[in-house]
């Protein structure tokens, strides 16, 4: 049944994007936090990077999924109404159409031209528009809704090496930094392993390398400008 795989499709997707956009914000944010220790800034100038990478990374996310998602809704508008005036236009074609589709899918000429005519008596954009594009007009994305979730599972991520900054004494910032990373990584391969049905063990270490990789890089950079600060 085509509908209830869409939508585990789409979950599915929500749950990545989630997902990923929480692995962007804990890695962007603790790289630049690293780089500022890695400089020799004090506690009050790596919260501060923290914060700022925090705020723009997660605005970021938002903009760029809100217009990433009003263009997709946009194609997805223009394709009912492309398929809405097709029907106008030739509904009995638009029929034909039809049975050749399901034919390809399998089926025999007379079942698929028979399946084409209850559909179409049903509901035929409805029919057009889930065999065509797998788009139901009565469940488009919402770029809002969209960019909120986007910019939330950022600051979310990036909330974990901030506050690991502020609860852990000072002394120990680059390596609080990099433990709560490290941790937070390891929950984000893991997660990422789940949607994905893939190995955890696989999808960890990417994660891990990758984002320990760039926290060594930035405080490596942070170190060849460091300034006592007196």
């Amino acid at each position: 049944m085509p509908p209830p795989v869409q939508s585990m499709s789409a979950k599915l997707n929500w749950l990545r994007a989630a997902v990923l956009g929480a692995n962007d914000g804990i890695v962007s944010t603790a790289a630049l936090m690293a780089g500022v220790a890695g400089a020799g800034m004090g506690p009050a100038g790596i919260l501060t990077a923290g914060v700022a990478a925090l705020t723009a990374g997660a605005l970021s996310m938002a903009v760029g999924e809100f217009v990433s998602v009003s263009s997709q809704r946009d194609s997805e508008r223009a394709a009912i109404e492309r398929e809405q005036q097709f029907l106008a236009d030739n509904p009995d074609g638009q029929i034909d159409q039809l049975a050749h589709m399901y034919e390809e899918r399998g089926l025999s000429p007379a079942t698929a031209h028979r399946v084409a005519e209850e559909l179409t008596e049903h509901d035929p954009l409805g029919a057009h528009l889930d065999i065509e594009y797998r788009l139901d007009p009565e469940d488009l994305n919402n770029p809002g809704a969209a960019a909120f979730a986007s910019m939330m599972s950022f600051a979310m991520g990036a909330f974990i090496p901030l506050i690991a900054t502020v609860i852990i004494p000072s002394q120990y910032a680059i390596w609080a930094i990099a433990g709560s990373t490290l941790l937070a990584l390891l929950i984000t391969g893991i997660l990422s392993a789940r949607v994905g049905e893939s190995s955890r063990r696989k999808s960890s270490l990417r994660v891990v390398v990758g984002g320990m990789a760039a926290l060594g890089a930035t405080f490596l950079i942070g170190s060849l400008f460091n300034t006592p600060v007196h």
